[in-house]
């Protein structure tokens, strides 16, 4: 049980953003695409500027410091607050839920498992991961709101990206 935890919690996020990936590429419609690209580029430096705020505005103990154990997986014993991996994992989840439901459901099922893995883990509190879901959550929506109030960013040189 111990060794699923460890994977999912260091490595989870990293298949969940090759789907993201392969999602876009292969599972969307060439006159979506490069609205979810851009979409998702947005939501990332929100989801990254967010990120670094709230490490600076919030201080989060990590479990094993608290506790005074040794967590699953070797951590350094800085601020858990947010989770960085189920911030980024879940963002993806909310992006491809924009344009697939489905797969959006399924990215954001395994994403909420990195969460969960990571406190488990004892290197995250379930604060942080709900504060993860939530700055992933204000990213995606807060990029969407950008590019309807600027949709001329769909209109950039790398439009091509989005053509077959």
């Amino acid at each position: 049980m111990n060794t699923l935890i460890i994977l999912s919690a260091k490595y989870l996020y990293i298949v969940i953003i090759l789907a993201a990936i392969g999602i876009t590429f292969y599972k969307t419609k060439a006159d979506r695409r490069m609205e979810m690209i851009v979409t998702a580029i947005i939501a990332a430096a929100i989801t990254l500027i967010l990120i670094w705020v709230s490490k600076h505005l919030f201080y989060s103990p990590r479990p094993f410091v608290v506790g005074h154990f040794t967590p699953l997986i070797p951590h350094s014993a800085d601020n858990g607050f947010p989770s960085d991996h189920t911030a980024i994992s879940m963002g993806a989840a909310f992006v491809i839920y924009l344009f697939n439901k489905k797969a959006g459901i399924i990215l954001a099922t395994l994403a909420l498992l990195v969460g969960i893995s990571r406190v488990l883990a004892g290197i995250h509190h379930p604060i942080d991961i709900l504060g993860s879901v939530i700055i992933a959550f204000i990213a995606v929506v807060a990029a969407r709101f950008i590019l309807k109030r600027y949709p001329k960013l769909l209109s950039c040189p790398m439009k091509k990206l989005g053509k077959n």
